[in-house]
């Protein structure tokens, strides 16, 4: 059965007041501390899984040495309902080495509950680095898992070098978002 966006709305509905309820009947901080001590984790749902997710790359990449790009990974949920929470680890590689981008700074983390078919988006954002040059980064993959999952997908990364971060750090200059509702 393929759900529409007005089916998709009351269901997003109902489950809010659902929890909203469920909430309201919960007791206080000492029964999650209780929960926590039985270890349960009430998240509201399992964490999403890579494998479940149908996975495109949307790219709008730096012309030149200097500007930045962005690229977007679209994540279709062809799971059950699940949920996205924080910001999802990404690596860019080279041959013989490889670096964990850091979330950017203006970023605040969200938890996402995605149903099947919904979907969600995070965005990488980088420098442009020269081509070639010895302080830059020549990344070839690029690589992802979902949080509480281990399973990782990997792309081709053909958006140019990276420049390495501006203060001095090391690394390349890109950071990672956090993960987005995307449109119907």
């Amino acid at each position: 059965m393929r759900t529409t966006g007005r089916t998709r709305a009351a269901t997003t509905a109902i489950t809010l007041a659902a929890t909203l309820l469920l909430t309201a009947c919960g007791g206080g901080d000492a029964d999650r501390a209780d929960a926590s001590a039985a270890g349960t984790d009430d998240r509201g749902g399992a964490a999403c899984r890579t494998g479940d997710m149908d996975v495109s790359v949307e790219a709008s990449p730096a012309p030149a040495t200097g500007d930045t790009g962005t690229v977007t990974v679209n994540l279709a949920n062809q799971g059950g309902t699940c949920t996205l929470d924080g910001f999802p680890p990404v690596t860019l590689a080279t041959d013989d080495t490889s670096a964990r981008l850091v979330p950017a700074e203006a970023a605040a983390p969200q938890r996402l509950t995605l149903s099947a078919e919904a979907t969600a988006s995070f965005t990488i954002t980088y420098v442009r680095g020269e081509a070639g040059a010895a302080s830059g980064f020549t990344a070839q993959t690029a690589e992802f898992a979902l949080p509480g999952d281990k399973t990782t997908h990997r792309f081709p990364w053909t958006y140019g070098d990276v420049a390495p971060k501006a203060d001095g750090g090391e690394g390349p200059d890109a950071t990672v978002g956090a993960f987005q509702a995307a449109g119907d």
